[in-house]
């Protein structure tokens, strides 16, 4: 009788929940990208919701490229998201490397136009591998592109050049002028800072 009782209140407990579906940024299309429940709309806000890019633009060529997202207001059944960072899977990755090339990465934070703040790790991968003075100056010239690209663009037009690799194509076209390189790429960013409330 008590085992009744507790699965009796279980589903009352479930009836007082709504689902609230999920959609991206209006940069990303708005796309729904999947649906959360919850007895209290402000219980969802600040929830982070995992995709890929493949499917938010359904080009899913772009699936290794994980994105985040994070709830930041409710309106009837629908939830809005900001974007709070994406990354490139592992195996994508690993499959770029090629031996006795270089690897070089750059980690550092820029800041955007509109003030908010981003970590960025960049890849460089070399067509054969590069002396030590060579690496310093193709991490430099990457810091320094970035961080002046993002004191020019706002964050939503950053974020739209880090996911299309518009960012990434602009820096292989500087650094090819140091040392052969065979591809760039935003392997990860993170949102430091969040939008205003």
């Amino acid at each position: 009788m008590a085992r009744k009782k507790q699965i009796g209140r279980r589903v009352e407990g479930w009836k007082t929940k709504s689902w609230y579906t999920v959609h991206v940024p209006e940069s990303f299309g708005s796309t729904d990208i999947g649906e959360t429940i919850s007895n209290d709309p402000d219980n969802v806000v600040g929830r982070v919701m995992n995709t890929t890019l493949g499917e938010v633009t359904h080009d899913y060529s772009k699936s290794h490229i994980k994105m985040r997202f994070r709830i930041t207001n409710v309106a009837g059944d629908s939830a809005h998201t900001e974007f709070v960072g994406h990354e490139v899977t592992r195996d994508h990755l690993r499959a770029l490397v090629k031996r006795k090339t270089s690897r070089i990465d750059a980690i550092f934070p820029v800041t955007t136009k509109d003030g908010r703040k981003l970590r960025l790790t960049i890849t460089c991968l070399t067509i054969s591998r590069a002396n030590l003075s060579q690496v310093h100056a193709i991490r430099k010239t990457i810091t320094d592109m970035a961080t002046t690209r993002a004191k020019e663009t706002d964050m939503s037009g950053l974020v739209q050049e880090i996911v299309s690799g518009e960012l990434a194509k602009e820096i292989f076209r500087s650094i090819k002028t140091i040392y052969p390189v065979r591809r760039v790429e935003i392997i990860k960013s993170k949102v430091e800072t969040p939008a205003l409330a």
